[in-house]
């Protein structure tokens, strides 16, 4: 049997194969809501059952944290229902599926712009306003907004939830030393960056017990000058794995989910497979896959656990039924 085909334990949970449909942002969303287009879209995606998981798009978890127009919002009592449905679609083609959820920081279309402290993200344009340092208060805030959002996709039905630290977004500035100026015990050297994301995490288990699934996404490596890199990348996740996180989902970071000037299938495999070697639970590598044959060579290199194929995925709704397929 392949080593694609094969299960994976998260925590409790068993995935039939080590297939995973990474978190991808649908644009469909009017004011927050779930509605029919989520629902025939993940459908579409979940049929047959040959994917082993899914996480669904990033939900923002406070109107100030919301990074589209058209994002989907996990923040409030009233998301449930819609996320019911859309649990329940997935769950019918007998696929798992975690939420992930997602704060945008500076990189907001909200009007108040937090960020780890007042500088630019790399990405900003020349006349963007440079962002407010978050206060305590706001740090608080935070951390009870990913608490809530993390109960709430528990209640949903969801079977696991992943925080996301990647991409440019809020915890990613706090991790980066790009973005992340701070003089207090949220900044300066990688443990003291990463602080706020130990606290969320220790904060999520309690309310959603130590039987439920938190996984979570970092984007490892800024590919900048003075950005994040492996060395810092490894130090985080022996702590999150220490704090209590279930499955660590690598991706890039201020730079976003490519890679500058690599293009091969799992092109963040060096990273994922340094992590591996240290820590005990799954490792999830996203980047580039685009054949069946692929993603069996980087398990069998022992790059990660588990793959992530995302683009090929949105191109084809039949490509994991391919995938699978041709390697029983």
């Amino acid at each position: 049997m392949s080593r694609l085909n094969t299960s994976v334990r998260i925590k409790s949970l068993i995935l039939k194969n080590r297939l995973v449909m990474p978190p991808m942002a649908t644009s469909k969303a009017d004011h927050g809501e779930i509605n029919q287009a989520h629902l025939d879209y993940y459908k579409e995606k979940s049929l047959g059952g040959y994917l082993g998981l899914i996480i669904t798009e990033h939900s923002y978890i406070s109107d100030e944290g919301k990074a589209s127009l058209h994002q989907v919002s996990l923040s409030k009592e009233e998301d449930v229902e819609g996320y019911r449905k859309l649990v329940r679609v997935i769950h019918e083609n007998d696929t798992p599926v975690f939420a992930q959820i997602n704060h945008a920081g500076s990189r907001t279309i909200s009007e108040t712009k937090l960020s780890a402290s007042a500088v630019h993200h790399p990405r900003d344009k020349k006349d963007d306003p440079l962002p407010k340092e978050m206060s305590e208060s706001d740090i608080e805030k935070v951390i009870k907004d990913f608490v809530n959002a993390a109960i709430l996709a528990k209640k949903s039905g969801f079977d696991g939830v992943e925080i996301h630290s990647a991409h440019g977004y809020l915890l990613n500035q706090f991790y980066s030393p790009i973005t992340n100026k701070r003089t207090d015990q949220y900044g300066g050297n990688l443990i003291s960056r990463i602080r706020l994301h130990l606290e969320i995490i220790a904060a999520v288990r309690r309310a959603v017990g130590d039987d439920y699934p938190i996984a979570l996404r970092l984007g490892a490596c800024d590919y900048l000058e003075g950005g994040s890199d492996i060395s810092d990348a490894l130090e985080a996740c022996i702590a999150f794995e220490k704090a209590g996180v279930d499955l660590l989902d690598i991706s890039g970071g201020l730079n976003g989910y490519i890679r500058p000037n690599r293009n091969e299938e799992g092109y963040f495999g060096d990273v994922t497979s340094l992590i591996k070697e240290n820590v005990s639970i799954p490792v999830l590598l996203t980047g580039g896959v685009k054949t069946a044959s692929g993603a069996e060579s980087l398990l069998e290199e022992n790059s990660a656990d588990l793959i992530g194929v995302g683009r090929a995925l949105f191109q084809d709704s039949l490509w994991a039924k391919h995938c699978i397929e041709s390697l029983i």
